[in-house]
This record gives C-alpha cells, sequence and structure tokens, in this order.
C-alpha cells in the first residue's frame, strides 16, 4: 500500500498505529514524519489506543449521481437512528459524479470511496479489467430491473422486445439492458439503445421509444408522476443477480478493515429490521432528508417506492440466507452469459466477484432488538400517518 493511503488509513481511523508501524510506514515516512503523525493521530502505539476506540470513516457512493431517492432508506434509519455512531462509525454519503457509470467500482479502487453499489453489469466489467475490488453484499438479491412500455403498447412480453427501441437515461447501459435480453432469448443485436437523458421514460410515455430501462422504486415514481406506462417487471422473466455493495478486495485482508465493514453492515441490517417493523417511519426518515424529494413525491408514492426496493432487498433473508446473501449459481449463469456476450473479454467465476465472508458476522451481529424496538415506538407525522404500505410488498 502507498503511503499516501497509509496516512489516510491512520488520519480515518481505519487503522490503528500498531498496524500503521507493522505496515512498514514508519520507515517510509522517516522518524520525524512518522513521529509527527503519530502525536497528530493521538500519541505513542503503547498508550492503549486501538481501532476498536476510534471511529472509523466509511465513504459510501451512490450510482446515480444523487442521494435524492427513497432506495437508500437502510443506510438513511442508521444514521438518523444512531446506530452507526454507536457501532463507531462516521458514514459518509456520496452522490457520485453525474454520467459515470463506472464511479461505484472506480471511485472505491482509487480510495475515493470505500463502499461502491454497482450494477452487476458495472461490477463484472470491472474486475474483468483487473479493477481491485470484490461484493461483499448482496444489497438486491433478486432482479431490480424492469422495462417500462406506453400505456398502450402491445408488447406484453419481454421476449417481444426482439428488433425494439429501448431508452435509458445515461451511457453505457446496454451492461444491463443486453443481459436481460440474453436471458429471454432476444439478441441484444437487433435492439437499438437509445440514450434519452433525464427524460428517457417520458419519451417512452410519448411512444418515441418502443420500452424503456426502468427499476424498482423507480417505477412507482414514474406512475406518481403521472405518466402514462406500464411494465414488464424483471422479477418474472429474469433470475438475475442485481445491484450490490462492493469494497476494495485488499481491504478483505486486512482484519481491522474487515472489522470495520462487518460494523458497517451491522448497521445496514439494523436499517432493513427497522423498515420491516415500520415501512413508514423508515420512508418518514428518508423522505426527510430531502426537501427536493419532497416537491416532487407525494408521501404515499415514497412510501410504495421504498418498498419495492423493500421488498426485493429482503429476498434472500425471506429465503433464511440473511441479509445480503449472494446466490452462487444466479451470478454463475450471469457471468457465464455475459462472457458469451463479450460484455467481458475474460471468463470470470462467482468467487472472482463475491465474497459471502462477511454475511453472517453482519447479521449475528446486529441489534436487531433494539432496531425493531425504535421503529415499533417511532412517532410518525401526520403525512406518513396518512399513507399505507402495499399489502403485495412482502418485506
Amino acid at each position: 500500500m502507498k503511503e499516501k493511503e497509509l496516512e489516510q488509513l491512520l488520519f480515518e481511523g481505519r487503522l490503528d498505529r500498531g498496524q500503521f508501524v507493522r505496515r512498514g510506514a514508519g520507515a517510509a515516512f522517516g522518524l520525524s514524519a512518522f513521529g509527527t503523525l503519530l502525536a497528530a493521530c493521538g500519541g505513542d502505539d503503547d498508550d492503549g489506543g486501538t481501532a476498536a476506540s476510534a471511529v472509523a470513516k466509511v465513504r459510501w457512493i451512490s450510482p446515480r449521481a444523487t442521494l435524492e431517492v427513497m432506495d437508500d432508506y437502510n443506510l438513511w434509519v442508521p444514521i438518523k437512528q444512531g446506530y452507526f455512531k454507536d457501532l463507531k462509525l462516521d458514514v459518509q454519503m456520496i452522490g457520485g459524479p453525474q454520467g459515470d457509470i463506472l464511479a461505484p467500482t472506480k471511485f472505491v479502487a482509487e480510495n475515493q470511496a470505500d463502499v461502491g453499489y454497482p450494477s452487476p453489469g458495472v461490477l463484472s466489467s470491472s474486475i474483468a479489467a483487473d479493477v481491485p475490488v470484490i461484493s461483499v453484499w448482496e444489497q438486491y438479491p433478486a432482479q431490480v430491473f424492469d422495462f417500462s412500455l406506453p400505456e398502450d403498447s402491445d408488447i406484453t412480453d419481454a421476449k417481444q422486445l426482439e428488433g425494439k427501441r429501448i431508452a435509458a437515461g445515461f451511457p453505457g447501459a446496454e451492461v444491463i439492458i443486453h443481459p436481460l435480453l440474453v436471458e429471454v432469448g432476444v439478441d441484444p443485436k437487433s435492439v437499438t439503445v437509445v440514450n434519452g437523458g433525464a427524460q428517457w421514460n417520458q419519451i417512452v410515455a410519448q411512444g418515441k421509444a418502443d420500452a424503456g430501462l426502468a427499476w424498482e422504486g423507480l417505477r412507482a415514481q414514474l406512475v406518481g408522476q403521472g405518466l402514462k406506462l406500464k411494465f414488464l417487471l424483471g422479477s418474472e422473466f429474469s433470475k438475475g443477480p442485481s445491484n450490490v455493495y462492493s469494497i476494495r478486495k485488499a481491504d478483505l485482508e486486512d482484519e481491522n478493515l474487515r472489522d470495520v465493514y462487518t460494523r458497517f453492515f451491522q448497521g445496514v441490517v439494523m436499517g432493513f429490521e427497522f423498515a420491516k417493523e415500520n415501512p413508514r417511519a423508515a420512508a418518514q426518515i428518508t423522505y426527510g432528508q430531502f426537501p427536493s424529494l419532497q416537491d416532487t413525491l407525494e408521501p404515499q408514492v415514497a412510501l410504495e417506492s421504498m418498498m419495492q426496493l423493500a421488498s426485493g432487498y429482503g429476498a434472500s433473508n425471506r429465503d433464511g440466507n440473511g441479509w445480503g446473501y449472494h446466490d452462487a449459481d444466479a451470478w454463475e449463469t450471469y457471468l457465464d452469459a455475459v462472457h458469451e456476450l463479450g460484455q467481458i473479454e475474460k471468463p470470470l467465476k462467482p468467487e472472482d466477484v463475491f465474497t459471502n465472508e462477511l454475511v453472517e458476522p453482519a447479521n449475528d451481529g446486529a441489534d436487531v432488538d433494539r432496531a425493531r424496538e425504535d421503529a415499533e415506538g417511532f412517532q410518525l407525522d401526520d403525512d406518513f400517518e396518512k399513507t399505507t404500505p402495499p399489502a403485495d410488498l412482502p418485506l
């Protein structure tokens, strides 16, 4: 690890002073500089200070170039409720750059963020290109992506997308769309993917494209905005994996950093369990972060958007595998498909792209009882008291 990276980890509390010494940073910096750095971080290593007593910074980056969505309630809840703080974590949320589909892996690899949220296409393409990241958390262990259609469209099956124009909102969306098409037997070469910018689903509603890329959470928002759309639900035609939380692969080799990430995911589990117990409370907390979100979504739509995602987030937990579990069979099928597509040049195995090593300690170590009790006692405001959780979305 480079000197500047070691220095940054020490300042952030993600390495203790003993680990810093053992990695040889003292020799690299020189005795004088090393002493100054240790003093700035709290003194000599024999003062009893450890990483366990320090607050570790975890920087999370969105794939959407915005944080103003309902998707990330499992992070906003533990931030607002103090779960991360009590786990000695300072979780910082980063919106990410506009139009950079690779940001969730690139920024993590370059140590500009710690946890990214890439789609399977971005994750696999990055790893195949030797970007040193790995998934440690299957955030959505089901198919999150859908296709939107004009309300009067004759299309009723994803197989009918052969030869159609499909709108997307960002360049590079083919890495998401093409594997979905292959899975239902559609030749991706027959399809034209149109970059429609921020208004891509408006283009679909106007009939200027045959279909559009959509996803759970966004689906509720589009309907709430009054767009005349219907949907082909990915969960009904695809068994592929969806977005994950990925970290630098090398971080798994460091005991202190593994502990930091384990605590981070314990907080995530508490956020999930809070929302499962009281989805309206989790929606209120998330909605309340962003005045601009309140300007565009009614509370009921915000709740439905969150619960569409929450239902998928909870798939592996409902199957008895706990939150965040990767399904190896789904990933193997997906990786074979993207390799055959030429989307990745070299074949990848499931163990190349993910590990379930942190899933059990995160689930077992989370204070689930506290999260559920907090959710049960949460005071809803007048707006969310009037909302109704959709009965068809199991959490």
